[in-house]
């Protein structure tokens, strides 16, 4: 199909949907853009259990990170070695970033995840109240459609809004337990690092 071919069809796809469906194809686009971007940060699996991967990179530092508790983990022993002072601080001020990172684009996917259903429904209750004002005026075709065009309208939006919303919300649920999983190994980290340091304090004789 050439590019004339999709141009039409995109015009036959916004005049089937009528005044929602441009906001809802830019929900959508910015949905899939959060969803892509959340996928791409979190999309390395963890191989290995954060005590091993601890162990590897204390004694392998100039290995490469694969993911982002290894990232982490490999700023946590950086400065774990250069014995800096209450290392909990800077450790929690150091892994803000890694967090903030995993918890990208949640609000946005979770605002276009309620609202597009609720465009869906008013493109229904537009397509509805043009069906009734044709039925009305008895006219089963008009410039704005009449009654078919009111009813394939309803339809098509309340389609169109729950496409958008139920894909968006099952992948946001399988990233958000992936996002929850790695802040427990962030936490996890940081309690081991510093658990270690107090092991090696030296303990004072009475």
């Amino acid at each position: 199909m050439d590019v004339a071919g999709h141009i039409l069809i995109i015009k036959d796809l916004f005049a089937a949907g009528g005044i929602v469906m441009p906001p809802l194809v830019l929900c959508t686009l910015l949905l899939w853009y959060g969803l892509g971007y959340r996928f791409w940060v979190m999309k390395e699996p963890k191989r290995l259990g954060v005590r091993d991967l601890l162990k590897y990179y204390q004694q392998h530092e100039d290995k490469p990170a694969k993911n982002i508790v290894a990232q982490a983990i490999k700023q946590g022993v950086a400065l774990q070695k250069k014995g800096v002072k209450n290392l909990r601080r800077h450790l929690d001020e150091a892994f803000y970033g890694y967090e903030r990172e995993i918890a990208k684009f949640t609000v946005l996917i979770r605002v276009i995840i309620l609202i597009a259903p609720l465009l869906g429904l008013l493109g229904t209750v537009i397509g509805m109240i043009e069906t009734f004002d044709s039925l009305a005026t008895m006219t089963l075709f008009s410039q704005s459609g009449g009654i078919a065009g009111g009813i394939s309208q309803a339809l098509f939006t309340t389609q169109m809004g729950l496409t958008v919303a139920i894909p968006g919300l099952l992948a946001h649920s399988i990233l958000k337990r992936k996002q929850h999983q790695i802040e427990l190994d962030l936490s996890q980290v940081k309690d081991l690092l510093c658990h270690q340091i107090h092991n090696h304090l030296p303990t004072k004789s009475h």
